[in-house]
């Protein structure tokens, strides 16, 4: 019988199972240290904190009566319990003292597709076309849409496109980001931008970006800066742009200030002069009055995003990556330092497959402050990285119920466990579904404990499986989840049966010899059915044979395997392998004729096909 650890006062494990059950002690220090930087909350937090509920279910508040004010205006009257009518949405309460609190309705299970379907996985930036500047854009996302439309596939994968600071020294990673609500200019196409075709484009020049092996993200940027400035000057957006930018209001005026002062004093907000540290200081006001060309010039830059990603998303469900966290001198620990623990970052412990443990370098909501946010920044994460696709992947879906919090001067085997509060936040990830009939898939791989799937599935979140990971046979794995074979951390199918992918490994020390053949090894368990000698063709086409079998609701393939590339996007452990900077080895038009891309779509269809 699994033991469950003890949660103090403050949400810290005193203990933790690894991934063979074998428990583990915190160490007395770490968990002062962690006290101490997540402070004890307001005596009568649990008297203004949100409430979040569903239709029917009785209000666990002191008042038997209550007004609620909908999210419409409405006035509703509440005697102990939501009526089983009672709308949808984020209200507040007014109890007849006065007090007001929030009250968040949900209807409890995220939005589900009736059918099957199979898709592609893109890491989009790699995904270059012969009109793409040097980096995989929202017009390539568009031509693989309709590539996906017409060989039946349902649905598409992407990483997360959300920003980075706007400086030299572009962040390579999708999953460190200086915001999650916002999103990459990297990925605009400028041709395509308003107002494009009143300046010199310099169309050769940004083509010829693409001609280098490995995608330069600091060349690229500065290339696409300088003329879309050049447009926005010319141009401006005009009343479309005016009005949209009023809509987003504050959200969307803080990113574009941050992003504006970024240019000008670097991309951690810790080092910026003291006046400007804070979002509702009086001299940031004045700051955004002198420079109000360049926060427009940002804000203008979302707005040319956000007309794109609809137009390359069109009628397809297109599922949106949300990283664990964000950079820590970036525009939403900016915006929330408040709700920020300061001095430690979010990581994992050690495991099978890192013994050293891992550091993500993201800093933790603290939990009760995030609940005294009335969970507004979780919930803007979750809508922003929703909007427009109809698809949401949740990285490391554990972090909704605890998070591996790593002392900054410790390593990550010297951190804890801290609670969150997983019921209140999976139901608001399922009113965020519901709102924007948005499937979601949560990443539960890795360290699981008793009772996240559970959880997941009550309220209706995709489990996530792999080949590489599960001991049944596809055919026993979960209807409701997504199937894949690999991920962008994971080797290849090609890069595993060659052998190179150990060899590269070996190449960069991420393991001893006889670490990584056994590694190997134990993968290629995974792969039944194939001679020795078999042809990359072959051990690819075999894994998605084996992957079609399985019965869940969406099954993934990578562009990577379809093409037989030899090596994963990334690589964790390494800090000198040109991690997330690895272009497809075939060109966005080309994709649709290449023969074993075809063969492994012809699986996963007659896969789906088979179940209807």
């Amino acid at each position: 019988m699994t033991r469950t650890p003890t949660t103090d006062g403050w949400g810290i494990d005193a203990g933790w199972l690894d991934a063979l059950d074998k428990e583990h002690e915190v160490a007395p220090a770490t968990i002062e240290r962690l006290r101490e930087v997540i402070g004890r909350p307001p005596a009568d937090l649990d008297d203004r904190a949100p409430i979040v509920a569903r239709p029917g279910d009785a209000l666990e508040v002191d008042e038997a009566e209550a007004e609620v004010v909908c999210e419409d205006g409405e006035v509703r009257h509440v005697d102990g319990e939501l009526p089983d009518d009672f709308p949808l949405g984020y209200h507040w309460l007014h109890s007849p003292e006065g007090r007001r609190r929030r009250l968040i309705v949900s209807p409890g299970r995220c939005w589900l597709p009736e059918d099957r379907a199979w898709g592609w996985a893109v890491q989009l930036y790699a995904a270059r076309s012969r009109d793409s500047w040097g980096i995989g854009d929202l017009a390539d996302l568009r031509a693989l849409r309709r590539m996906a439309a017409e060989q039946g596939a349902g649905f598409l994968l992407i990483n997360p496109l959300h920003a980075v600071a706007p400086t030299p020294g572009q962040e390579a990673s999708p999953y460190l980001p200086a915001t999650r609500r916002f999103r990459n200019p990297l990925y605009l196409r400028v041709s395509e931008v308003p107002g494009a075709d009143k300046v010199d484009l310099e169309t050769e020049a940004g083509r010829a970006l693409s001609e280098g092996s490995l995608i330069d993200r600091d060349a690229i940027w500065a290339r696409k800066r300088e003329v879309l400035m050049r447009i926005f000057f010319a141009h401006g957006g005009g009343e479309a742009f005016a009005r949209w930018r009023e809509e987003q209001g504050r959200p969307l005026q803080d990113w574009a200030t941050w992003a504006a002062i970024v240019e000008e004093h670097g991309g951690d907000w810790h080092t910026w002069p003291a006046e400007l540290r804070r979002p509702g200081s009086p001299e940031l006001a004045s700051y955004v009055e002198q420079h109000g060309a360049v926060v427009a010039f940002h804000a203008w830059l979302q707005w040319a995003l956000d007309l794109q990603l609809t137009a390359a998303t069109g009628d397809m469900t297109v599922i949106q990556d949300l990283p664990i966290g964000f950079a820590g001198g970036g525009a939403d620990a900016w915006a929330w330092q408040d709700v920020l623990a300061d001095g430690v970052s979010v990581g994992a412990p050690p495991d099978a497959f890192n013994s050293q443990g891992q550091d993500w370098g993201s800093p933790p909501l603290i939990p009760w402050r995030l609940r005294d946010a009335d969970y507004e920044p979780f919930i803007q994460s979750i809508r922003a990285t929703m909007a427009g696709a109809g698809g949401l992947r949740i990285d490391h879906v554990m972090g909704l119920f605890r998070l591996w919090w790593v002392p900054s001067d410790g390593t990550a085997a010297d951190g804890a466990y801290v609670r969150y509060p997983a019921e209140d936040l999976l139901n608001i990830v399922a009113l965020e579904s519901h709102r924007a009939q948005a499937l979601v898939v949560g990443e539960d791989l890795g360290t699981v404990e008793d009772g996240v799937r559970e959880a997941m599935a009550e309220h209706g979140v995709l489990s996530y499986r792999l080949l590489w990971f599960e001991d049944d046979d596809p055919t026993d794995w979960p209807a409701e989840a997504m199937a894949a074979i690999t991920t962008h951390d994971l080797p290849t199918v090609a890069g595993l049966w060659t052998g190179e992918d150990v060899e590269e490994q070996r190449e960069y020390g991420t393991g001893t010899d006889e670490e990584l053949e056994r590694g190997r090894t134990s993968l290629l368990e995974h792969l039944p059915g194939l001679e020795e000698g078999a042809s990359v063709e072959e051990a690819v086409t075999r894994a998605h044979e084996l992957l079609a079998r399985a019965p869940s609701t969406l099954l993934s393939a990578t562009l990577d395997d379809a093409l037989g590339e030899l090596r994963r996007p990334n690589m964790p452990g390494t800090v000198d392998r040109p991690n997330w900077s690895l272009p497809l080895p075939v060109l966005v038009e080309d994709l649709a004729d290449h023969p074993l891309l075809q063969k492994v779509a012809a699986a996963l269809a007659a896969g789906v096909a088979g179940s209807a």
